[in-house]
């Protein structure tokens, strides 16, 4: 981590490496690295991109399904952890 002032800016190769926690159902999302961000033009996070078959063992492959949840959803990036609250009505659902 580089503290800069009173600012603790993270570094996105330490932020892969952090798991992806939901509170609101306990759900794990496994590692930061196993999935994506949507980073808009300003260079703001605006979305994770959680593929769930990274989480989960797929025997026989089939579709995937790739959760959106919005940044407002991030309630803490803790030591190793990022901790969000999304309800079912945060997270938009697609199959690939």
């Amino acid at each position: 981590m580089y503290i800069h002032g009173e600012k603790n800016i993270k570094y996105l190769s330490e932020l892969e490496k952090y798991e992806l926690i939901n509170i609101n159902d306990g759900e794990k999302y496994d590692y930061l690295q196993n999935n994506d961000l949507v980073i808009d033009d300003e260079g703001n996070i605006k979305y994770l991109l959680i593929d769930t078959a990274s989480s989960k063992f797929n025997l026989f492959g089939g579709s995937r399904e790739i959760l959106e949840i919005d940044w407002s959803c991030v309630q803490k990036v803790g030591a190793k952890t990022i901790i969000l609250d999304a309800d079912e009505r945060s997270i938009r659902r697609a199959k690939v």
